[in-house]
C-alpha cells in the first residue's frame, strides 16, 4: 500500500476514533440529567462519569441541534414526506429518540459514515433488542455500483460510505430512497472540519445543489488564533485528527459567508454562548446550573465562544429560520476599540521561575519577595505555600516551611497588613467546602523563609464561607479593616453583601455604608483608592461578565458607594486583576463571552472615566498566555512593571494548559496617559 495512502487511512481512524469519546460524553450528561435520551447508552461499552464542564459543553451541543432538529419539523408539517440526512452520524441516537417521542411522522432518516463505523453501528443494533425493536423491517443491502453496505428501513437508512467521496453518496443515497427534491434536513457535528477546507467545501456545495429544498445545520469550532484556540487546536494534532478550514473561516461572519459562496441562499450562525444566552429560557439554564456543583466559568464561557452553530436554507423552507435571535442580544458585540498607542511587551519573567497554577493568592512580603498560596496544579490542590525571591541573576521560587494550620485552597485571597504580615480569608477545598478562616500569615526572612500560618478568632457577626470575593484594605477613624466583598457560596452563585474586619480589634464591625451599592458578583477585582476602594467588573447575574466601575468613597459618617462614568464602555470581564497607578484603574486580561474581547489591558481614568483599550504583545512567550484565574503584583513603588503569575484552565476536553512561567509586562508607555 503506497505510504500516503497508509497515512490517509491512519488519519481516518483517528477521525473514527471521536466518535466513540464523543457517545461516552454525551452518555455521561444524559446520565446526569442534562437532557432526555435513553437510547445512548446502548452504543457504549461502558458508562463513565465526566466533569461538569463536560456534561455542560456537551450539553449546548446537543440542545443546539435539537431545537433546530425540532424547528425544521415544525416548519415542515405541512409536507408529506420530510427527510433527515445525517453526515458523520457516528453513534448518533437521533433516530430512536424522535422515533420513540413520536416525531417520525413522514420523515425518513438516513446517516451516512465511514464503512467501518456504519458496519459497527449495524452490529451494535443488531445486537440490541431495545433498538431493534424499533427497526421491524430492517434488512441489509449491498449497493453492486459502490460496494456500499447499508442498512435499510421504512424510515431509517444506515449507510457505509465516504461523504467526500460525492458521486459515491449520491448514488448510495439514491439506492437507499433519498427523494432529491424533498424537504431535507443536512446535519453535520463536528464532521467536515477534519476534511481537508477543499473537501468540506465541496461537500457544502453538492448539497445545496442536490437538495434545492433544504436545511443545513453545523456544529463546528471557531477561533483558531487565541490562547484557547491554540491549546484547542494542538490537541486535535496529538489525536492526529487536525482541524481543517479555521484559518480559512475562523469566525461566524467567514463561515456565513462561506455557505452563500457555495449556493445557499440564507444563513445564520451563532456561537454557542449566543444560543445558550439568547435562545434557551432562564428558567432552563437554572435547571442546567443547578444539577452539578460547578466552578468552571472561564473554561465553559471560552468553549462556547469557540464553537458554533450555524444554519443554512436553500428553497421554500427559507421562509421560517431555525435560528431566530431576539431582537435585542443579551450579549452586545463588545470588541474592543484598540488605541492606537502601541501594544504592551509582555514577557517571561527575568529569571523564568516555575509557577504553574491557576487560582492561587498573591501578596507581596517585600518589594523582593512575593508569597503565593493555594492554587491547582498539575497534581492537584497545592498543599504547601511558595515564595518567588529576587537575587541578582533574576527571580527564583521556592517552596516555603509552614508552621501552624495548613490552608488548601482555591480563590482565596491574600491582604497585606500594615506593620508586616498578610491576611488570607475564604477560599475552597471543592465548590461544596468553602472556607470561611481568617488567617494570619507571619514570614521569618532572617536566613530561608518561614512562615506561620495563624487562625485569627474574631467576633462579631462574619460573612459566610466564600470564594472568588475580594478582600481589600481600608482605613476608618485611624484603625485598618478588611473589606470582604462579593464572591460565592456553595448554595449562593453569587454573593453581594459587604463586612469589614477590624484588624485591631479582630472583629467584624458594623459601618454605614449609603448608595446603591454593586449588585452581587464574584470573579470581580477591588483595589484601594482615595481613602477607599474601587471594584471592576466581575460575573454577575445569570452568569453574565459586568463592566461597571464603583467607588466607595469615605465620608464624615462612613462610606459612599459611587457608580463611575466610564466612557466608552470597557469590554466586561471577569477573572482578571487590576491596580490603582497615578489616578488610574489598570486592569489586565480577563474573560468575556467574546472570543476577540480580552485579554488585554483597560485603562480607566477613575477622574474623568475616560477608557482606553491596549493591545498585549505577547510574541516573547513561547506558550498560549492564557490571562484568568491568575494574580499579579506591582515590583516597583511607580508601578510600572507588573508581574502575572500563573493562569490557565481545563480548557474542556483538550486537556489542561497552565501558563510556564509568570510574565512581567512593562506599563511606563501607559503611565502618561
Amino acid at each position: 500500500m503506497p505510504v500516503n495512502r497508509k497515512r490517509e487511512q491512519g488519519k481516518d481512524a483517528a477521525v473514527q476514533g471521536t466518535n466513540d469519546s464523543s457517545v461516552v460524553s454525551k452518555v455521561s450528561a444524559a446520565a446526569q440529567g442534562y437532557f432526555h435520551d435513553d437510547f445512548l447508552k446502548h452504543f457504549v461499552c461502558k458508562m463513565s462519569r465526566r466533569a461538569p464542564l463536560i456534561n455542560r459543553g456537551y450539553y449546548v451541543r446537543w440542545k443546539a441541534v435539537d431545537h433546530c432538529v425540532k424547528q425544521f419539523l415544525h416548519a415542515t408539517k405541512s409536507c408529506s414526506r420530510r427527510q433527515i440526512l445525517s453526515l458523520g452520524a457516528g453513534f448518533d441516537s437521533l433516530f430512536f429518540r424522535l422515533r420513540a417521542e413520536g416525531a417520525l411522522g413522514g420523515v425518513t432518516v438516513f446517516e451516512v459514515d465511514f464503512p467501518e463505523v456504519a458496519r459497527r453501528k449495524a452490529a451494535l443494533i443488531n445486537s440490541n433488542a431495545c433498538l431493534k425493536d424499533l427497526l421491524p423491517d430492517w434488512e441489509t443491502v449491498l449497493n453492486k455500483q459502490t460496494n456500499a453496505v447499508f442498512i435499510s428501513s421504512g424510515h431509517y437508512n444506515l449507510i457505509g460510505a465516504d461523504v467526500r467521496k460525492e458521486q459515491e453518496v449520491e448514488a448510495s443515497l439514491s439506492a437507499a430512497g433519498l427523494q432529491w427534491d424533498n424537504p431535507t434536513l443536512i446535519l453535520s457535528e463536528v464532521v467536515l472540519t477534519y476534511m481537508e477546507t477543499q473537501w468540506s467545501d465541496a461537500v457544502i456545495g453538492w448539497a445545496a445543489r442536490l437538495l434545492p429544498q433544504s436545511m443545513f445545520v453545523m456544529y463546528e469550532q471557531i477561533h483558531p488564533d487565541d490562547p484557547f484556540g491554540r491549546v484547542m487546536q494542538s490537541h486535535f494534532l496529538k489525536l492526529n485528527s487536525k482541524i481543517h478550514s479555521l484559518q480559512q473561516y475562523p469566525d461566524n461572519v467567514a463561515q456565513t459567508q462561506r455557505f452563500i459562496q457555495e449556493g445557499w441562499e440564507k444563513c445564520h450562525c451563532l456561537d454557542m454562548n449566543q444560543f445558550y444566552f439568547d435562545l434557551l429560557p432562564e428558567d432552563e439554564r437554572q435547571r442546567i446550573e443547578n444539577l452539578e456543583p460547578f466552578d468552571e466559568f472561564e473554561e465553559w464561557h471560552q468553549k462556547c465562544s469557540h464553537y458554533f452553530i450555524l444554519t443554512a436554507s436553500k428553497g421554500s423552507v427559507t421562509r421560517q429560520a431555525l435560528l431566530t435571535l431576539p431582537n435585542t442580544s443579551s450579549i452586545p458585540q463588545m470588541t474592543p476599540q484598540w488605541n492606537t498607542h502601541p501594544p504592551l511587551v509582555v514577557q517571561p519573567m527575568c529569571g523564568s521561575p516555575s509557577v504553574e497554577a491557576l487560582g492561587m493568592a498573591s501578596a507581596l512580603l517585600t518589594p523582593e519577595i512575593i508569597l503565593l498560596t493555594g492554587g491547582f496544579g498539575r497534581n492537584g490542590r497545592d498543599t504547601a505555600a511558595r515564595v518567588l525571591i529576587k537575587e541578582k541573576c533574576g527571580w527564583k521560587s521556592a517552596c516555603v516551611e509552614v508552621h501552624g494550620d495548613k490552608v488548601v485552597s482555591l480563590y482565596q485571597t491574600l491582604t497585606s497588613v500594615p506593620g508586616g504580615g498578610v491576611v488570607l480569608f475564604g477560599g475552597r477545598s471543592s465548590p461544596l467546602s468553602p472556607s470561611g478562616s481568617v488567617v494570619l500569615v507571619t514570614a521569618d526572612l532572617a536566613d530561608e523563609v518561614q512562615l506561620s500560618f495563624t487562625n485569627i478568632v474574631c467576633t462579631g457577626t462574619g460573612p459566610k464561607p466564600r470564594w472568588r470575593h475580594t478582600s481589600t484594605l481600608i482605613c476608618y477613624n485611624d484603625k485598618t479593616f478588611l473589606f470582604v466583598f462579593g464572591g460565592r457560596s456553595e448554595k449562593d452563585p453569587i454573593l453581594g453583601d459587604a463586612h469589614f474586619l477590624c484588624l485591631e480589634d479582630k472583629h467584624w464591625t458594623e459601618i454605614t455604608v449609603v448608595g446603591a451599592g454593586p449588585e452581587a458578583r464574584h470573579s470581580h477585582s477591588a483595589c484601594p483608592y482615595g481613602g477607599g476602594l474601587v471594584i471592576f467588573g466581575g460575573l454577575g447575574e445569570g452568569g453574565k461578565p459586568l463592566g461597571d466601575a464603583l467607588y466607595l468613597r469615605p465620608t464624615s459618617s462612613g462610606f459612599c458607594w459611587e457608580m463611575k462614568d466610564l466612557h466608552p464602555p470597557p469590554v466586561p470581564r471577569y477573572s482578571h486583576s487590576a491596580h490603582v497607578i497615578n489616578e488610574k484603574l489598570v486592569v489586565v486580561g480577563g474573560v468575556w463571552l467574546q472570543a476577540d474581547g480580552v485579554p488585554g489591558v483597560s485603562i480607566v481614568n477613575l477622574n474623568t472615566g475616560s477608557c482606553v483599550e491596549i493591545q498585549l504583545d505577547t510574541l516573547s512567550v513561547p506558550w498560549p498566555l492564557m490571562l484568568h484565574s491568575f494574580c499579579s503584583e506591582l515590583l516597583d513603588c511607580e508601578g510600572s512593571e507588573l508581574v502575572l503569575i500563573g493562569g490557565g484552565g481545563n480548557c474542556f476536553s483538550f486537556g489542561t494548559h497552565l501558563n510556564l512561567h509568570p510574565v512581567t509586562v512593562d506599563l511606563k508607555p501607559i503611565l502618561c496617559f
